[in-house]
Parts: C-alpha cells; sequence; structure tokens
C-alpha cells in the first residue's frame, strides 16, 4: 500500500492551499490519517489528525482555527486545507495512515513555502 501526497507550493503570507493525500494499493478504504509536517533544522511535529468516518479531529495548537483536515474514504483521500498561512508553517508536509489499511505508511511529502 502507498500514500501520495500533493498540492504543496509557494503562497504569500494569509493565503491558501489544500493538500491531499491518496492511498492505493488497498481493497480496503481509508481509516484514520494524519498530517504532520517538518521544518529544516526541526522535528517532525503533527499537525491533525482524524478518525475513521471523520467523527473525530484533533489539531496542533498552532493551526486550531486555520487549517481543516477532512477524509473522503470513498476517494481513498485525506486533505488539509490550510487558511491563513504564515511564514512559521513553511515546511515539508506528509500525511501518514494511524489504522488498516496504511495504519504507519508515511507519504513521500510535499513541500509547502510561505514567503511573500
Amino acid at each position: 500500500v502507498q500514500l501520495q501526497a500533493s498540492g504543496g507550493g509557494l503562497v504569500q503570507p494569509g493565503g491558501s492551499l489544500r493538500l491531499s493525500c491518496v492511498g492505493s494499493g488497498s481493497i480496503f478504504s481509508m481509516n484514520s490519517m494524519a498530517w504532520y509536517r517538518q521544518a529544516p533544522g526541526k522535528e517532525r511535529e503533527l499537525v491533525a489528525a482524524i478518525s475513521s468516518g471523520g467523527n473525530s479531529k484533533n489539531y496542533a495548537d498552532f493551526v486550531k482555527g486555520r487549517f481543516t483536515i477532512s477524509l473522503e474514504s470513498a476517494e481513498d483521500t485525506v486533505y488539509l486545507q490550510m487558511n491563513s498561512l504564515q511564514v512559521e508553517d513553511t515546511a515539508v508536509y506528509y500525511c501518514k495512515g494511524l489504522a488498516p489499511p496504511y495504519n504507519g505508511v508515511w507519504g513521500q511529502g510535499t513541500q509547502v513555502t510561505v514567503s511573500s
């Protein structure tokens, strides 16, 4: 099974991006998932997580009110809508499976750069 992340890019402060993470290789639908990020010289950190069915969502304090995680199981895709982006949000963003069929699987990462 694999996860493929996309949607990163260069955006000005205050702008928006939507990241996508598509699963493949499994006959079962995507379940609990998370987004992480890693800035240069820093450790990878949890950004947001979503439970199976999307009933429970958790966010890091530094993105609350700005980012929204969503799960479309029928599309085997998890999204991260990022609004009001700040320079400090610059990082490589990774998706990760938290439960089967993608449990422990990382996507390849997508670069988000916030700069004027």
